[in-house]
């Protein structure tokens, strides 16, 4: 009786090291799973900066075009060309704080 007493006992107790040992490797998984979103989430936030240097190549080419056009507009022409350097350039570094974000904030 005394036997058959314990044995219902230590059935739950294996239950739970179960549970916790599934528990424990279900989080190993999703640790792993969560780095890898965080580098692919990293990554596709660093695609924003090849589109900066896109949009300042356009920029800049932009203003050769109008200065070849009209030359007497070369100081007008040049202050847009730095507004929109600066706006381009800003956005390429949004997406590049954004990328260290996913990376080391969260």
């Amino acid at each position: 009786a005394a036997n058959g007493g314990a044995s219902p006992v230590l059935l739950p107790q294996s239950t739970v090291s179960q549970v916790a040992l599934r528990g424990f490797q279900t989080s190993s998984v999703s640790r792993d799973i969560d780095t890898a979103a965080k580098f692919i989430g990293a990554g596709a936030a660093t695609v924003g900066v090849a589109g900066s240097g896109a949009g300042i190549g356009t920029v800049f080419g932009s203003l050769i075009i109008g200065y070849a056009r009209n030359p007497s507009l070369k100081q007008q022409l040049f202050s847009y060309a730095i507004l929109g350097f600066a706006l381009s350039e800003a956005m390429g570094l949004f997406c590049l704080m954004v990328a260290f974000l996913i990376l080391f904030a969260m």
